[in-house]
């Protein structure tokens, strides 16, 4: 897939993708969590707004998580949190089966999950006003600067994501890449419908519900610093 801006290509095609698709080989495990746990925790995008009080049997506060990865922090957090209920986002399908399972394991009742994109799902499925908290933690930093566009904290995103939040909203959002640390602090800074929780310009200190997962002990054993950016919706 290319970023021809064709007029024949359809707009769907044309997007610009933050993520690439590395779907990766699933274990028999993995699969088996697709087979039997999806009807209870997948929601399969269809496009139109979700019913989140009925997909929960409840109303509560929601926290969205995009590109949760294999889904360890999203697990732990749902299980801590149990007052409110948890919505993630991942294309990753081993990720995907790797967290049901987990979820299954304690029969988890606050949490659903989107195998697909998160801009679409935001943009089609979840209504404005919907969200008391966005996570995105540790999004690919495409650090070529060619790459840069696809980055998936732009302002145009930020701006979308802030017509989903609740009156004062929180925004989360972490990185191993300072380069992309300020390119976020910079994004961030520019929104209008967002500020800065700890004051202009300021990074946070690692809240406490974001537990330290594999992938960042990996990364801080590398030498890798971690940056976290804190905003409530203005």
């Amino acid at each position: 897939m290319n970023d021809s801006t064709d007029h024949d290509t359809p707009e769907y095609m044309r997007r610009i993708r933050s993520f690439v698709l590395r779907e990766g080989r699933m274990t028999p495990a993995q699969q088996r969590a697709f087979d039997e746990h999806w009807a209870r925790f997948g929601i399969d995008y269809g496009g139109t707004a979700q019913d989140f009080d009925a997909r929960y049997d409840r109303q509560a506060p929601r926290v969205l998580e995009i590109g949760f990865g294999n889904g360890e922090a999203l697990a732990w957090a749902s299980e801590h949190d149990l007052a409110r209920d948890y919505i993630g986002v991942e294309v990753h399908g081993p990720g995907v089966g790797r967290l049901m399972n987990a979820l299954a394991a304690r029969d988890a009742a606050n949490v659903r999950i989107y195998k697909h994109d998160a801009v679409e799902v935001l943009e089609h499925e979840i209504l404005p006003g919907t969200l008391a908290e966005a996570r995105i933690w540790f999004p690919d930093p495409w650090h070529k600067k060619r790459h840069n566009k696809r980055r998936i904290i732009q302002p145009e995103f930020v701006a979308m994501l802030a017509t989903r939040m609740a009156p004062d909203g929180l925004l989360h959002l972490a990185t191993d890449w300072e380069p992309y640390a300020q390119h976020m602090l910079e994004v961030m800074e520019a929104a209008p419908a967002w500020r800065n929780a700890l004051g202009p310009g300021q990074y946070a200190e690692k809240p406490a519900w974001r537990i330290e997962t594999h992938f960042e002990r990996r990364g801080l054993k590398l030498g890798h610093g971690v940056w976290d950016l804190l905003y409530r919706k203005a």
